[in-house]
């Protein structure tokens, strides 16, 4: 089993900045990609970034593409989604998600990541 731990969520005001960072623990060495998803209320799940086991390929939502960066650290077992310049439609819970088959692509369906963590609550104001 693998567990993920969300943290740096909160409230911010438009325009404004957070890293969210995603701890993984437990049998780690199953994972390859890992990706970030957001659930707004009344809205589905939606992807937000991916980024391979290297960290060599991302993947990006036209919604958040060059406002947020997703990077990892395979020393630490931990995955962060930078977001910048946020806006109040960005206001979601946000999900890392852990994905164990080897694909030479980075997914963004729901339906390749195995692992969820619990989700942190971002929460942007105008």
């Amino acid at each position: 089993q693998v567990q993920l731990v969300e943290s740096g969520g909160g409230a911010v005001q438009a325009g404004g900045s957070l890293r969210l960072s995603c701890a993984a623990s437990g049998r780690i060495f199953s994972i390859y990609d890992m990706g970030w998803f957001r659930q707004a209320p009344g809205k589905e799940r939606e992807f937000v970034a991916g980024i391979s086991r290297s960290g060599g390929y991302t993947a990006y939502a036209d919604s958040l593409k060059g406002r947020c960066t997703i990077s990892r650290d395979n020393a630490k077992n931990t995955v962060y989604l930078q977001m910048n310049s946020l806006k109040p439609e960005d206001t979601a819970v946000y999900y890392c998600a852990g994905d164990t088959t080897l694909r030479d692509y980075v997914s963004q369906k729901q339906y390749s990541y195995s692992y969820w963590g619990q989700g942190t609550q971002v929460t942007v104001s105008s």
